[in-house]
């Protein structure tokens, strides 16, 4: 399991009820190597992301992620280009055995109720574009978020917004 931050320092995590939360209860998130790349951000960095499914047809793989252009698309605005170019982001590993699965109809985090305490000291992820170029993720960078969201959300792709209300307002 792997938590992400700027915070270089943190020994234990603690149980919060985050500021953005859409459910009441209080927990220590998390994500799987397969969500890592959600986080492969500056934390507040507003950020629209698609990906291709099983069930995505090929006129929305086209017109989402672009033909010949891989699984997965990344979406942030020009406004965050420099913070994601200089943001010193680190990986915490953390136990297993202590997250549960959140998220319906699919688990999209891993939660737990209790402290955890990291495996080891965190591991910094490097340079963010590069971290997006070997993984074979595409990173547009638009100047407002929300024309790409909206095709995005009506279409048969994968997807996930983070920090949406910290984009630019609707053009």
């Amino acid at each position: 399991m792997l938590h992400f931050s700027e915070d270089p320092t943190i020994t234990r995590f603690v149980p919060h009820v985050a500021a953005t939360a859409q459910q009441p209860g209080a927990y220590v998130w998390a994500v799987d190597q397969d969500r890592a790349p959600d986080y492969w951000f500056p934390r507040q960095c507003p950020r629209a992301m698609a990906w291709v499914l099983p069930t995505t047809s090929l006129a929305d793989r086209d017109r989402v992620v672009g033909a010949g252009c891989g699984e997965r698309v990344h979406a942030i605005e020009y406004g965050w280009l420099e913070a994601m170019q200089r943001a010193r982001l680190f990986a915490y590993r953390l136990p297993a055995d202590r997250f549960q699965p959140f998220g319906a109809p699919e688990p999209h985090a891993l939660v737990a109720v209790e402290p955890v305490t990291p495996l080891g000291p965190p591991e910094p992820v490097g340079d963010l574009l590069r971290c997006h170029a070997e993984a074979g993720i595409q990173l547009r960078v638009l100047d407002n978020l929300w024309s790409f969201w909206d095709v995005v959300i009506n279409s048969s792709v994968g997807f996930s917004g983070i920090r949406l209300h910290n984009a630019r307002p609707r053009s």
